[in-house]
């Protein structure tokens, strides 16, 4: 017998009898995988567009002129690429001015700028400042523990980062909790990792029913100075000078385009990320790569010529960062719809080497996403150990699709290995140099393939009962 006919009669008796190869459940996508990948990997087109967007129209706080001109140029040029369903949908936003501002070091030894930035939402301080002692503390614990030092006084939270949602805390909760210790303003260490002399703003909240005071970030540095200088026995001070204004809503818009499904259009697959950003640097990591990667999938997908049985939906939500309007405008515009809804993803982590996806939603959804994506992503994923798992794991969404999520809609963001995220977060610094072309353009791909998969795959995602973001 010949060694070929052997082999082949030694591969049926494997299958046999009652054994039975598995199919492949990414082989029906794998051919538009493949086109999705070459074409996003052929140029910069992503990376491009970004860098457009960022040195024309700078920072994009909700409420200012310049969100408004780069939502305009972003519609249209949605337009010209020739996608279906471009519209802008009204969400009424905040509008927070950050005016001249300034922190000085009077004593104890001659006037020293410390470098700041007022918080959003934070009231101003009297036109002359205010010039105060500084409480230096570093729990809120602490703040209760001293609160009749505080009286009169600046408090600065000096909170070494852990985790952004825990020391998150002292910048959007610190302003109400100095001002019910009796504090005249508030300072708060900047929310990050490290930093070169470079601060963090953010938005803050107040508590009802107690005193609005003024409230700003120093640098790491700018706080550590101070709590040395209380540490050995003195009292620094420092004014304040803060003429934050708070004027009337504004008309914002959320940009929506679409690919239209060709068998169920009204069963949806978005994805998206926030369009606005802080008022200083160019907000590249937060959002607009995010914003850009998801709006670029889709345009592949119609460039290819790729239309799926569901639609494929891009939202740009405005007022992420001080509000979330425009995520709450885009969810009661759906009404009952969100039923038909396969899935939303959002990418808001800053735009890094990507290393896949994390899911949140109903029992096995993630696995029935997972076995038909997964395969067709190599390549496409950052897969060193430090990164975490490459793929889609378990836990995922994101603020803007947080409403969706929270009526079971499955919920997924964009994972990518963002260690220096936080250093580049709400400051100066998120600018277009710290950009990759290459990670753009492979997120691009990756993100295309899996909204391409979940739209054309014949399998509903479960919806879970009570989902959240």
């Amino acid at each position: 017998m010949r060694l070929a006919a052997l082999l082949a009669l030694v591969g049926l008796s494997a299958l046999a009898p009652g054994a039975h190869a598995q199919p492949d459940p990414s082989a029906p996508y794998a051919e538009a995988a493949a086109r999705i990948t070459e074409a996003a990997l052929a140029d910069s087109a992503a990376y491009d567009r970004v860098a457009h967007i960022a040195t024309t129209f700078g920072p994009r706080l909700s409420g200012s002129d310049a969100l408004e001109a780069a939502l305009d140029w972003i519609l249209d040029a949605m337009r010209a690429d020739g996608l279906e369903g471009v519209r802008g949908q009204p969400a009424l936003v905040p509008t927070w001015v950050r005016g001249e501002e300034s922190a000085t070091l009077v004593t104890p030894h001659g006037e020293f700028d410390l470098p700041m930035l007022g918080l959003g939402g934070s009231v101003a301080t009297p036109p002359e400042g205010i010039e105060a002692e500084v409480l230096v503390v570093t729990s809120f614990e602490e703040l209760t523990e001293r609160a009749d030092e505080a009286a009169g006084r600046i408090v600065l939270f000096d909170v070494p980062f852990t985790t952004y949602g825990q020391t998150v805390q002292y910048r959007t909760a610190g302003a109400a909790a100095a001002a019910e210790a009796g504090a005249v303003a508030s300072l708060v260490r900047s929310v990050g990792p490290s930093g070169l002399s470079t601060p963090h703003t953010g938005t803050m909240r107040y508590g009802e029913g107690i005193p609005e005071i003024p409230h700003a970030a120093l640098t790491i540095e700018g706080a550590e100075w101070l709590h040395r200088i209380q540490a050995r026995g003195e009292r620094p001070v420092v004014r304040l000078t803060m003429g934050a204004e708070t004027r009337a809503d504004r008309m914002s818009r959320n940009a929506i385009a679409q690919v239209t499904g060709r068998e169920s259009p009204d069963e949806l697959v978005i994805l998206g990320g926030h369009i606005d950003s802080w008022d200083v640097g160019q907000g590249v990591h937060d959002d607009l790569a995010g914003c850009v990667v998801t709006w670029e999938a889709v345009r592949l997908l119609h460039d290819l010529g790729l239309r799926p049985r569901r639609t494929v939906q891009v939202a740009l939500w405005t007022n992420e960062e001080n509000g979330l309007r425009g995520a709450q405008a885009f969810r009661d515009s759906l009404g009952d719809r969100v039923s038909h809804i396969q899935l939303a993803l959002e990418s808001d982590s800053g735009l890094f080497d990507p290393v896949g996806f994390g899911y949140s939603g109903g029992e096995g959804g993630r696995e029935l996403l997972a076995a038909r994506v997964e395969p067709l992503l190599e390549g496409l994923l950052k897969t060193d150990a430090d990164a975490g798992p490459a793929g889609i794991t378990e836990g995922g969404g994101g603020a803007d699709i947080g409403p969706m999520m929270r009526d079971g809609v499955p919920g997924l963001s964009l994972r990518t290995d963002n260690g220096d995220y936080f250093v580049y977060h709400h400051t100066p610094a998120d600018t277009i140099d710290k950009l990759d072309p290459a990670h753009v353009q492979r997120a691009v791909a990756a993100t295309a393939i899996l909204i391409y998969v979940a739209a054309e795959m014949p399998e509903r995602l479960p919806h879970g009962t009570s989902a959240s973001n």
